[in-house]
Formats: C-alpha cells, structure tokens, sequence
C-alpha cells in the first residue's frame, strides 16, 4: 500500500494515556524525542513496516459532517502548521483517552510522529502516524555493579516485533475524503480502535466489498447455518464461499447463490438476512465487484471451519477442500448409544 524507501520521521513524541473508566490520569512529554542513528533507523522500521502490505484503506466519516471528526481536524492542523504538532499530539492522547469506557480498555504508550517522503499510489506525500503501545515485555539488562562484577536485571520495553495498534493519516485525498490507514495486532475491543477513536469507515473499492461479503457470509454461516444445520454443513458452506470466491474474479450475487445453495429455500434465507445484516451493521452489500486476493487471503484464515464436540473431540474441515466433508464425513445417531456421531472415510493418516 505504501512504500517507506524515502520516508522520513521528522517529529516524534512519546505520551502515555490512561483509562477514562479507572479515573486514571494521562502523562504528556513537552519535548520531542531525540534519536541517535541506530534508535532512529529502529524506530522507522517499527512503525513503518506493518503498512507496506496493507490492501484496504479508509476514510474519515461522521454522523453529521466529516469535517467534525476530530482526528481528522487535528491532523488538518498539523499539515498546515507544523508548529502546533506538540499542542495537538495532546489534543490525539486526549482524545484516545475518552474513548477508554470499559476497565478492558488497556492503558500504554503513545508514539506520535510526522513523516515526510511516504509513497502512496506512486505519489510522495506527508503522514501524521498515531501508534499505541500496550504490551510491553521482560528482558535481561545487564550493568556493572559497585564491585566491578557484570549483573542482570529484569526490566520492562517494548518489543519491535510488531506493533499493537497504529494508523497513518496522509496528506492526499480522492473523493471519498483523507486516506486513512490502520492495524490493530491487538484487538480486544471491536469497537474502540476503529470506530470509536479513529471513526472511519473502509473506502469504497473491491477491497472493502471482498470484506463485507465475505464477513456476511461468516455471519450466516453462525447465526443460521449452524442452529439449523449442525456444524458440518457451516464448514461446507464456508469452504464452499471461499472456493467461489477463489474461482471467479468477479463475484455475482445471483450465481453464487445458484452454486452455493441446492434448495430455494436457503436462497431466500441468505435473502432475508443479507437485508437483516445490511440493516443492523449499516453497510451495503454490493451484489457485483471484483476480487480482492490479498482480502480473501487474510479473511480466509478468520474462517473457522472446526467441528467441536462434547466428547472433546474436534474436526478440523480444509476451507480449501470444500468437497472433502461432503464425501468423506458423514454425521448419523447411534440408537443403542443415544448419541450422535461423525464417521470419518480415509485411505491412510498423515
């Protein structure tokens, strides 16, 4: 999505914000942090790597006006005066820290940098980068003690492996508003990154209806499929979307119900609750779009196709082999024992 070759970091604060819900209290630097080469070519990397692959981007919204998203006013302002950037990178902690209305809500620090030189649709532009860090892990500091002896200490930093939650606001537009991006490695709470902090909404593209279709298809897979069916046909059902999906470039509603669904009657089912999802979730649900790979991808391993029993035994379904449960798995009740049960047809384990 982006490319990081000629990006710059040329302002980085570090806060810490607390939760609102606990009555905490947040902390606020009053200077700029100040990198040596190897901090700094460190912390580039770190923030910047988890974008180069994103697909999907977003875009600001509002119940009444874009133009009252607070983020994006913030970083409007930043873009126009660089000066101000301390005096709003607050303004973001404070911001973040409303939004904290649960005890789950973890506290952390806040990384805020402006960047210059990122790549985005072959187009240099600026971003302002918002990064929460909320796990933080032990490791061994060595020191030299008062006796001249080499000494350990468990102390606490934060890993550079991935980071917990962040997002990149660019300065560049197209008709939809200011492009947003975001990652969330940590999300225990659906709501508070994405929607409540940021409130933006995916962009319009194949991306964003490659998500929405197949999230819809997750969802009726549990809320109907399951209760009615029985876990095995949720499975069939699941591997057979994501075969669908696979197969064809360009996704038509019509056709897949026809290869999806034998019988009318779950048609109108997946009817009735693409109008109920669409309604309740306030997204529409395109009926014809292209692809997105790199989505079916990643939605793909969100799939659970696992049969879970009570005699703690699981069935684990191949998402890719749709036609495997249909031929080799048969599901039947066993009159002597009172108990349902799963015969399983193979040639020779692995």
């Amino acid at each position: 999505m982006i490319k990081k070759t000629r990006a710059e970091i040329t302002k980085c604060i570090l806060h810490k914000v607390a939760n609102k819900f606990n009555s905490g209290h947040n902390v606020f630097s009053e200077d700029l942090i100040r990198f040596d080469q190897e901090g700094y070519d460190l912390m580039k990397s770190f923030l910047l790597k988890p974008f180069g692959s994103l697909a999907q981007s977003y875009r600001f919204s509002h119940h009444a006006d874009v133009r009252l998203n607070e983020l994006n006013n913030y970083a409007s302002e930043v873009f126009k005066n660089e000066s101000s950037f301390i005096e709003y990178s607050k303004n973001i902690v404070n911001h973040l820290y409303e939004q904290s209305n649960s005890a789950q809500i973890k506290t952390g620090d806040v990384l805020i940098v402006c960047i210059e030189g990122i790549e985005y649709k072959d187009v240099l532009t600026e971003a302002i980068g918002i990064f929460k860090i909320e796990n933080k892990v032990d490791f061994f500091q060595t020191y030299l003690d008062d006796n001249k002896s080499f000494d350990v200490v468990v102390q606490k930093g934060i890993s550079t492996k991935k980071i917990d939650k962040g997002c990149l606001i660019l300065n560049t537009s197209d008709t939809e508003g200011t492009v947003v991006l975001s990652v969330d490695n940590n999300n225990y709470d659906a709501q508070y990154w994405l929607k409540n902090f940021l409130s933006v909404k995916l962009a319009d593209d194949h991306n964003a209806h490659t998500q929405n279709y197949l999230e819809l298809c997750k969802e009726f897979s549990e809320e109907i499929i399951k209760p009615e069916m029985g876990m095995k046909e949720q499975g069939n059902f699941l591997a057979s979307t994501v075969d669908y999906f696979k197969e064809n470039e360009v996704v038509d509603y019509a056709t897949f119900k026809d290869e999806i669904f034998e019988e009318d009657k779950h048609k109108e089912l997946f009817d009735d609750y693409k109008k109920h999802y669409e309604t309740l979730n306030e997204v529409l649900i395109r009926n014809n779009f292209d692809v997105s790979g790199v989505v079916l991808k990643k939605e793909k391993a969100k799939l659970k196709t696992e049969i879970k029993l009570d005699t703690n035994i699981r069935i684990k379904l191949d998402v890719d082999a749709p036609e495997a449960a249909s031929e080799y798995l048969e599901r039947g009740y066993d009159e002597e024992k009172k108990m349902k049960y799963y015969k399983v047809y193979f040639n020779e384990e692995k």
